[in-house]
């Protein structure tokens, strides 16, 4: 068997098998753990650190704009903390919702239309975001 011995080892039926498991290992890994709301979850806190500034400009804006004192700008900045707590509280109960109907959905699809509804997800998440509740 002279050609076996020709082969690269990369070539190696076993080597390539081995290769193969190891990705769909690491790509069913993956797509659980964006299942579970990982790919949510650093996402909602990217975009939370972001909107922190935004906050500061909004109490700076009502302090020069509305002529606030110390006190009225400390008291609405309470007030700008709480709402931002309440609306946390409300936007990980629309998302542990949707999680739910989610995955409602996923155990009544076949494997093939569990492949196509995640596409059709994702194509509809911009929509979504973009939505007053999405926000």
């Amino acid at each position: 068997m002279m050609v076996a011995a020709e082969r690269a080892p990369w070539q190696n039926p076993r080597i390539i098998s081995t290769l193969m498991l190891v990705f769909l290992a690491g790509a069913a890994a993956g797509a659980l753990s964006m299942r579970m709301g990982l790919h949510d979850k650093l996402h909602r806190t990217a975009a939370a650190a972001s909107r922190e500034p935004n906050r500061d400009a909004v109490l700076n804006k009502f302090r020069t704009e509305l002529e606030l004192s110390g006190a009225q700008t400390e008291q609405i900045g309470l007030v700008l903390e709480d709402y931002r707590h309440y609306y946390q509280s409300l936007q990980d109960q629309l998302d542990d919702l949707r999680s739910t109907g989610k995955n409602r959905i996923l155990q009544v699809l076949n494997p093939d239309q569990r492949v196509k509804f995640e596409k059709m997800m994702a194509d509809l998440a911009p929509q979504l975001t973009d939505t007053p509740a999405g926000k």
